[in-house]
């Protein structure tokens, strides 16, 4: 029985590029897009900043390669099962806890949105897509529906409550820890803004 090949070029040649794309990650969490220069993230991985030209073909390839593969938004929404009879109310409230939930947690993403407000790059833009994307899935085939001619004023609440979402986990996460008094750096002050993101959905249920 002929022996299973472990290594070789190709072996070896994925292992590289897995350790090029983590490096990408790292400095995103510790440094932002700034620290994304193509001898950083060499050095991070180890290797000759050749093999990022030679497997990647330049740094950007690099970069958009790994922010697709990490498949944000799919992730922030994933195993979100729920009764939508309701109108699609429960799934709100859940998928709108769970983001502000993930925001928090995920320093990668933070610093992709900081980057999206900071410069305009196709791959960016692509990200903001995909955003909306898996937004307009639960619009089109739920929740709007549901509201009818009031759809968009629906769309318009949540527009408020998950962009504030994210101002709020970006605001915390760099500069204060206090916003309007709450303290976001403990956990009874994200009860509150979690409290109040569950009943500004029963309002806006409320008025259909």
């Amino acid at each position: 029985m002929p022996r299973k090949v472990v290594q070789g070029p190709i072996r070896d040649k994925e292992k590289t590029k897995q350790k090029l794309l983590a490096a990408v990650g790292k400095i995103l969490r510790v440094k932002g897009y700034s620290g994304l220069k193509v001898s950083k993230i060499a050095a991070v991985a180890g290797f000759d900043k050749k093999l990022i030209y030679e497997y990647f073909g330049s740094t950007e390839k690099l970069i958009d390669e790994y922010i697709k593969s990490q498949d944000y938004w799919s992730k922030v929404n994933q195993n979100i099962e729920v009764d939508l009879s309701d109108g699609g109310k429960e799934l709100s409230k859940l998928a709108l806890l769970n983001q502000f939930d993930s925001l928090k947690k995920n320093k990668e993403l933070q610093k992709i949105i900081l980057w999206e407000l900071s410069e305009s790059k196709p791959i960016l833009r692509k990200l903001v897509e995909q955003r909306e994307e898996v937004g307009d899935v639960m619009f089109k085939h739920i929740t709007d529906p549901y509201f009818g001619e009031d759809a968009t004023r629906y769309r318009a609440i949540m527009a408020l409550i998950i962009s504030g979402a994210y101002y709020l986990n970006l605001y915390t996460g760099y500069n204060a820890s206090k916003f309007c008094g709450i303290d976001l750096k403990t956990d009874e002050g994200r009860s509150e803004i979690e409290k109040a993101l569950v009943e500004i959905i029963d309002f806006a249920y409320q008025k259909k």
